[in-house]
């Protein structure tokens, strides 16, 4: 961690983290695209059942779909920030997502059902791992380089096989298939992805110890008598899971991945087991903010989260990248 950073202060970071993510629950739930006399919860009648209705059946779920998906994302960009030591990296510039968006697109243009669309992007996720891996781990290196060059190549034909299965959808499917690409929290699942995320960071968090050997250098590692290929593939598993996980439950989301864990980074430094749990409390706060704002900018209408999550996460990328090159 920095040297100006004691324990005790780290924890008092985490535990503000937590404490912003649960004022931005309660804000979730009282702020939505119409408004409602919160104080009628608690009163008898059909208005107080219409608004008990609102909170629980359709703000209570988004807020926590909203939480999942953030915390899923944060982590997959962490660990794979980890993996290749360099802040750029994220499941949507190592070609993570762009997989598993072309697997569930594609199950959507076939007519299949919610289980095998989540299966379809799981796959293509997992798919897009070992394709980069093979492409460039050729020369038995998979250095850093070549898989960042080789995840955004990917990324790119992700890219244009997915705006080709939406040329061949039919209109009774198009406009359902752009905004889900576009990153939707409307009708998002929270009940599996939240046991998922909770099950993955686990996992993650078992693995943060050796992670942080392996962020001391491949020389290291391998000194210390760790397998760092199995490693590596291991934890790109694991993000690719997370990954997968988050876009079958709202679609393509970007940049929480990317600036979440990067800032937390320098405020708390490179140990995973605290900036893990942190990544994922910052992404479902910074997700769940941006879920307000697509509630309440253009109210009753509403915007796509991604669309608002690319307008903030663009300006905020930036500013980081002008602070780093001021230091």
């Amino acid at each position: 961690m920095p040297a100006h950073l004691t324990p005790r202060r780290c924890l008092l970071i985490l535990g503000g983290v937590s404490l912003l993510l649960l004022l931005a629950m309660l804000l979730s739930l009282a702020i939505g695209s119409s408004s409602l006399p919160l104080g009628e919860v608690l009163h008898s009648g059909e208005a107080g059942q219409a608004v008990r209705d609102v909170i629980f059946n359709l703000r209570l779920p988004r807020t926590l779909a909203a939480v999942a998906v953030g915390g899923l994302l944060a982590l997959a960009g962490c660990l794979q920030q980890v993996l290749l030591r360099n802040p750029l990296a994220d499941p949507y510039v190592l070609g993570t997502s762009g997989g598993a968006s072309v697997g569930a697109l594609l199950a959507l243009l076939l007519g299949a059902g919610l289980l095998l669309v989540n299966l379809a992007a799981a796959l293509g996720a997992l798919a897009t791992i070992v394709i980069v891996f093979l492409l460039a781990g050729q020369d038995h290196s998979a250095t850093q380089s070549r898989l960042l060059l080789t995840g955004v190549a990917l990324a790119a034909f992700c890219g244009a096989l997915s705006s080709l299965l939406l040329s061949m959808a039919p209109d009774g499917l198009l406009r359902g298939m752009v905004f889900w690409l576009l990153g939707d929290l409307s009708a998002a699942p929270w009940q599996w992805p939240l046991l998922a995320l909770l099950g993955l960071l686990l996992m993650a968090l078992w693995l943060a110890p050796v992670l942080n050997v392996m962020g001391m250098g491949l020389q290291s590692a391998h000194s210390l008598g760790l397998n760092v290929h199995t490693l590596r593939w291991g934890v790109y598993l694991l993000s690719a899971a997370a990954c997968a996980l988050a876009v079958t439950s709202a679609g393509m989301i970007g940049f929480v991945g990317l600036i979440v864990p990067h800032a937390l980074r320098l405020l708390l430094g490179q140990d995973l087991r605290l900036l893990l749990p942190a990544a994922v409390l910052g992404g479902a706060l910074v997700l769940l903010l941006a879920d307000v704002l697509a509630r309440t900018l253009l109210a009753p209408q509403q915007l796509p989260v991604g669309v608002v999550m690319g307008l903030i996460g663009v300006p905020v990328f930036l500013w980081q990248l002008s602070r780093r090159a001021a230091a």
